[in-house]
């Protein structure tokens, strides 16, 4: 299947709008040259980026579609968080937060979203030590769940709703965080990869050790 297919069959099922089609090529194009240089995504990935990155970032608006507010941890190459700012560029009330801990992965990111003029803040920093108050809080590929519900703790605590992109392992990673952590959480199908489950996560505290 074709690049061109992909993007035309994203933009249907999305009803993109041509301008976030022209910032979406944007960013696929900025990644794939910055990836050359240094790993952001596996490149092994890119000829399927449409379905693999764009898609897979752009479902969580379906989950949350009353939410302006986002906070990405780990935001790397900016999935999901470059991709909900730029589909959510035309909302006044919306703005993205990009949070991640390595420099130079910082300056991709802060790239994108001046090209772009995205509504979003790039921070360099550790993710649970942030002050930012969101709607939402995601994170993809971040860390297993028991080590990600720590450094969601404080969105979570400050209101906002956990959506974390995660693969067939989840329920198990599920089992092992309720050692740790309590916890209301569903579990839904990812509409990018049928192995994939997006984790919904609210109210969540630490397991009190008797």
């Amino acid at each position: 299947m074709s690049a061109h297919h992909d993007a035309a069959q994203f933009q249907s099922l999305r009803s993109a709008t041509p301008a976030q089609m022209a910032d979406l090529e944007t960013l696929i194009e900025r990644l794939t040259a910055a990836n050359a240089v240094m790993n952001l995504v596996g490149p092994d990935t890119l000829p399927d980026v449409w379905n693999r990155h764009i898609f897979d970032s752009a479902q969580l608006l379906d989950l949350a579609p009353e939410a302006a507010t986002w906070a990405d941890l780990g935001a790397g190459a900016g999935f999901p968080g470059l991709v909900l700012a730029i589909l959510l560029k035309d909302r006044a009330d919306s703005h993205v937060w990009l949070v991640d801990s390595l420099g130079k992965r910082c300056r991709f990111l802060q790239e994108v979203v001046d090209a772009l003029s995205l509504r979003a803040t790039v921070v360099n920093g550790r993710a649970e030590e942030q002050r930012i108050k969101v709607d939402v809080v995601t994170a993809r590929a971040l860390a297993p769940m028991d080590r990600l519900l720590g450094y969601a703790q404080p969105y979570l605590q400050r209101g906002a709703q956990g959506l974390f992109l995660k693969g067939e392992k989840a329920e198990a990673e599920l089992i092992e965080a309720r050692k740790v952590w309590q916890f209301d959480s569903n579990l839904s199908v990812s509409r990018s990869d049928p192995r994939g489950r997006i984790v919904s996560v609210r109210s969540l505290r630490r397991v009190q050790v008797r």
